[in-house]
């Protein structure tokens, strides 16, 4: 969304727009802009409408993706393979989804979505409230990887989303407004066992596990004074989040030791780590926080060592490495055939 990316993004999970689809094409080699030297052999493998959060399985044969295409308004979800072929959806084509992720062995996945509560797309907020994003009601469920068993996980009837899997496969880490604050929690794969792991008033969310399991980096907005704190509680009331302004942190996975690493103001979000650990990635505008050019960054745990990966003029986000490290996929609005265009674009890594 500009607009379109940029509310999905700084939420971490949702797009809608209507624009036309081009499937006859299932990958393309593109140019990358001057100093993505770390991308080689950029390939795009989606062609119109809104399609983001590319995530890949495990053994990186497939990837997950939320899609506005064949006919749906707003986004589902589909898998799809790094060539751009084999791409078809999974969730029932009812509501809107978001969020998915493989569970091991790469034949089930999960995801959510509003389809407890909305057979069509749930309402856009009122243009005259400015940039805020909906917390619409979904929650979490679990499908095989053909679309078929179709089961629901969690039972929240709230926002319920932004769902990363542990490296050991065990445990769920997301985002939820269940007890009145967007707050991070762990369960068990199985939806047993809910921990919450934040507690200060704001927006904590697009928690990512470490590749050992040990640290949980995510985003969050904590409101500094009285009067911004009334302002997003306000906007919370109403189910609504204004995400313009979050920074990365980082926690131990049982939610102790938690620590600010980015203080570069704007949005930074979407962040996730380098198979080694070593390093996180993320998107920010923090060079032009009123615009909707995100570029992908690297920085250190501590916050040190910020480099910048992408240099398009427009939106780049929801970076994610294959699990060997070789390949690194991510959105971008770059090369758009119609305005508002968000496709996956997939690089080999240097």
């Amino acid at each position: 969304m500009i607009a379109l990316v940029v509310a999905a993004l700084v939420t971490g999970c949702t797009h809608q727009t209507r624009t036309s689809v081009t499937t006859a094409v299932t990958s393309r080699p593109v140019a990358g802009a001057p100093g993505e030297s770390h991308l080689r052999n950029i390939r795009q493998i989606t062609f119109g409408g809104e399609n983001a959060e590319a995530y890949f399985s495990n053994d990186g044969k497939w990837l997950t993706l939320q899609t506005t295409r064949d006919g749906h308004p707003c986004d589902q979800q589909y898998v799809i393979r790094p060539d751009g072929t084999g791409a078809h959806r999974i969730s029932d084509g009812r509501g809107k989804t978001t969020c998915g992720w493989f569970f091991p062995g790469d034949k089930r996945l999960f995801f959510a979505s509003t389809s407890a509560h909305d057979s069509i797309c749930p309402v856009k907020p009122d243009p005259s409230k400015g940039y805020v994003w909906p917390l619409d009601r979904y929650d979490i469920y679990t499908v095989n990887r053909d679309g078929s068993d179709l089961e629901r996980l969690t039972h929240y009837d709230v926002y319920t989303a932004e769902g990363v899997l542990s490296p050991d496969g065990k445990k769920i880490v997301f985002t939820s407004l269940k007890d009145g604050d967007l707050d991070i929690y762990t369960m068990n794969a199985d939806g047993t066992d809910v921990r919450r792991l934040t507690n200060t008033p704001g927006y904590d969310g697009g928690a990512w596990w470490s590749p050992d399991g040990k640290r949980i980096v995510y985003r969050a907005n904590h409101p500094t004074d009285s009067a911004e704190l009334k302002a997003y509680r306000d906007l919370l009331a109403q189910n609504l989040v204004r995400p313009a302004k979050v920074e990365l942190f980082m926690m131990n996975a049982d939610g102790s030791n938690q620590t600010q690493i980015t203080h570069l103001g704007g949005a930074n979000f979407g962040p996730s780590w380098t198979p080694d650990g070593k390093r996180i990635v993320f998107a920010s505008n923090y060079k032009n926080p009123k615009s909707g050019n995100f570029d992908v960054f690297l920085v250190d745990p501590d916050g040190q060592n910020l480099e910048q990966i992408t240099f398009d003029e427009t939106f780049d986000g929801f970076p994610m490495f294959s699990p060997d490290g070789k390949q690194f996929v991510w959105a971008s609005n770059r090369h758009a055939g119609n305005p508002g265009e968000t496709n996956i674009f997939i690089a080999d890594w240097r």
